[in-house]
């Protein structure tokens, strides 16, 4: 299992995405996603420095994250070439300076009116804890993928 962060910045009921066109053959490819990445073992990082290293690396902005759930992902046949297991800390950061950069390798970065979030191409699990990283407190749960379809879903929320 491996270990991942996700980070929704967000500012005047927007939220920054970014549209995955950048490179062939991303798993990821055509789908809007939040900023983060995976844990770097021989940084030894915490989740909080992985997010605040992901999301500078991203887009260039430094960010005070929040944390609001954890997830694990479970990708039984995998979603198309993914093949392992997540364990994915998400967070919103509300706080952030700097200049945000013009042009990413993974694709494009876009500030998103919260209310047209759930209309863009995403994956099925993200439209769901989407939803709940705005709800007081931190949630909790698993998401079982089978190819690319979302299969079964859990949560707790702790409020």
């Amino acid at each position: 299992m491996k270990l991942a962060t996700l980070c929704y910045v967000q500012k005047d009921n927007q939220t920054l995405m970014l549209h995955r066109v950048g490179r062939d053959g991303d798993i990821h490819k055509e789908k809007y996603v939040g900023l983060g990445g995976k844990l770097e073992y021989k940084l030894e990082e915490s989740p909080e420095e992985c997010v605040v290293r992901e999301v500078k690396e991203e887009s260039g902005l430094e960010v005070k994250p929040v944390l609001k759930g954890m997830l694990v992902i479970y990708n039984n046949g995998g979603r198309e070439s993914i093949q392992d297991d997540y364990f994915v800390f998400i967070y919103i950061a509300k706080e952030f300076r700097g200049q945000m950069k013009d042009k990413i390798d993974e694709g494009v970065l876009e500030w998103i009116d919260n209310q047209n979030l759930l209309n863009l191409n995403m994956w099925e699990g993200d439209r769901l804890f989407i939803k709940w990283i705005n709800e007081k407190g931190i949630f909790s749960g698993k998401f079982i993928y089978k190819g690319n379809k979302l299969t079964n879903h859990e949560v707790v929320f702790y409020r």
